[in-house]
């Protein structure tokens, strides 16, 4: 005798920050959610893409003591649903007839119910899960309580078809009723329009309601935002879970004249895009040092805005307490330098010690005295400042179990005005994915706002001579960044065409700029690969970031033909190169 199928649902969503490889961990994380889902009523619970492994695990899945242990800790899991509790929906890897999928199971009745593996795997930007995994069959929905239920795979409802299987219209041709979409959907500026425009478009392909689990937390450089949300078939909202924060949700659906609705539920606001950037580099800061298990974290506090926007972030993550500023002053130094340095640690409230460099500097440049006989001084002289700083922070790191927090911008990795072993010296940079100019504008925002769940103040930290004053790095007299670059404003608009919009130098420089400040900043921009491999991770919040997105070959004499007249001097855009080697510290 068949059973009549429900009239109504109860689907708890589970928006939560799992840690790759933790597989024991997650499988915890999985059973007191399903205890809350419980105690809300729910009749299932769905979780997102890949949540018993952590997403991405990248080639950590292909050890097969790994994929045991997912596996093992999934039928776990499905046993314990005997218990009457809600049925579960949970993303594992998972290997049948010696393939290893992207898995989504349905768990109930004691038992590994169902199973559908991911069609269309993405294998672009942070993406490569063709390496990793076999495209599955396009599935049929699965049954419970008499519902039909889609489970596409995050992908299988982002792609834009042409060779890639429409899995929804699938799903819909073959009785789906509610499509449960599980993702892991990492952040960048902008991201949940793009999110809402796709899952629209789904809707309206099909016309089925759909819900949208995305998981939430940092994983190396990619952040994870949450938001997940439900659409009903008219395209409406049905709710909207907040953005950055874990979260457990039980929505009530029912099926009305045929068709299944989902009564309103949370309606969280998403950030504005420069809130929504710094929640992700303070999320992803939070993360990389709580999950790598440090107990806080140690930054060279320079007087600049790059450093107090970092510090500022790093309180706000990880609390006062596990923070350490620390000073380096040497005799290019200015006072305007310390005293906004010393207001700044007093504002935050953390520990803030001063450690002069003079004497290692000397030490260095004496050790090199019979080696450079003859040469003249130059910007080699200038980046031992940097080095003696990196040497000291590195060593305070190791004393003390504190993660070096290194603060170069975009702009500064893009045209290589950084020192190796220097200012690049660390652990992760939380700000690696903003340009310059988008640094001041974080660092004003954090001055008249702080998130909500911020450790730190809630009054201005950076001092508005940070915000005012010419950058420098300080390695010389009267230094500044401008002697080198261009002003950032300029600067940062041409490395936004050159980076994230792949422009020509042809049509850049009919937008209205210099023609030789493109060429010189494009060149730039090439031969500075070789520093951006060996620079620390940082959190991704834009399109394109350095390292996951945009993979340029160290080795590379390709040079845009488009743009008419002589290519400018190498020597000269060389000898910029090595004026724009100095630090920023």
């Amino acid at each position: 005798m068949n059973e009549r199928p429900a009239d109504r649902l109860a689907i708890a969503v589970a928006q939560l920050n799992p840690i790759v490889g933790d597989v024991a961990g997650n499988l915890e994380r999985a059973r007191l959610a399903r205890a809350q889902a419980a105690r809300e009523r729910a009749d299932i619970i769905a979780f997102s893409e890949l949540f018993i492994a952590g997403y991405p695990p990248e080639d950590l899945v292909l050890k097969p003591a790994f994929q045991a242990a997912c596996r093992s800790a999934v039928e776990t899991l499905a046993r314990e649903t005997a218990d009457g509790g809600p049925a579960v929906l949970i993303g594992a890897p998972w290997v049948e007839d010696g393939k290893l999928y992207n898995a989504y199971a349905l768990l109930a009745g004691g038992r590994v119910e169902t199973i559908r593996f991911k069609v269309n795997l993405p294998n672009y930007g942070v993406f490569d899960e063709k390496r990793v995994f076999a495209a599955g069959p396009v599935p049929g929905p699965v049954n419970f309580r008499g519902v039909r239920l889609g489970l596409p795979v995050c992908e299988d409802t982002w792609t834009d078809w042409g060779d890639y299987e429409n899995v929804v219209e699938t799903l819909a041709e073959t009785g789906a009723e509610i499509l449960v979409v599980p993702n892991g959907s990492p952040y960048w500026r902008d991201k949940p329009d793009t999110r809402l425009n796709v899952s629209v478009a789904r809707v309206t392909e099909s016309g089925l309601p759909l819900i949208y689990v995305n998981q939430v937390g940092g994983q190396d450089e990619l952040i994870f935002d949450g938001a997940s949300f439900a659409l009903n078939a008219d395209r409406s909202i049905a709710f909207q879970l907040p953005a950055f924060r874990e979260t457990i949700a039980t929505t009530l659906w029912s099926r009305i004249d045929g068709a299944w609705h989902c009564a309103k539920g949370p309606l969280a606001p998403i950030d504005e895009p420069d809130k929504a950037d710094y929640a992700a580099c303070t999320m992803g800061l939070r993360d990389y040092v709580d999950k790598n298990r440090f107990k806080g974290v140690v930054i060279g506090l320079s007087g600049g805005v790059d450093s107090a926007l970092c510090a500022a972030m790093a309180v706000d993550a990880l609390g006062a307490e596990r923070v350490r500023c620390v000073m380096l002053p040497f005799r290019y130094t200015s006072q305007e330098s310390r005293d906004d340095a010393l207001a700044i640690a007093q504002a935050l409230g953390v520990r803030y010690d001063i450690v002069p460099i003079e004497s290692a500097v000397h030490g260095l440049d004496a050790a090199l005295t019979g080696v450079f006989a003859g040469a003249p001084r130059d910007v080699t002289e200038e980046n031992l400042q940097a080095r003696a700083r990196g040497v000291i922070l590195m060593a305070i790191s190791n004393k003390f179990g504190l993660m070096v927090v290194t603060t170069g911008n975009k702009s500064e990795m893009s045209v290589g005005y950084a020192t190796l072993y220097g200012d690049m010296n660390g652990g992760f940079n939380p700000i690696k994915d903003l340009y310059k100019t988008e640094v001041y504008r974080l660092a004003r925002l954090r001055n008249q706002w702080k998130p909500d769940d911020a450790s730190g103040p809630d009054r201005e930290i950076i001092p508005q001579n940070v915000l005012l004053r010419a950058p420098s790095a300080e390695l010389r007299e009267n230094q500044t960044d401008q002697d080198t670059l261009p002003p950032y404003d300029v600067l940062d608009q041409i490395l936004e065409r050159l980076v994230e919009r792949e422009e020509t130098t042809t049509a850049i420089v009919a937008a209205g700029y210099d023609r030789d400040t493109v060429m010189k900043i494009e060149r730039m921009l090439y031969l500075a690969e070789y520093k951006r491999r060996q620079a620390a991770p940082g959190v991704k919040v834009t399109l394109k970031n350095f390292g996951r997105d945009r993979r340029y070959p160290i080795v590379n004499r390709f040079n845009d033909p488009g743009t008419a007249g002589p290519e400018p001097d190498r020597t000269t855009v060389k000898a910029a190169m090595a004026k724009a080697a100095a630090s920023i510290f």
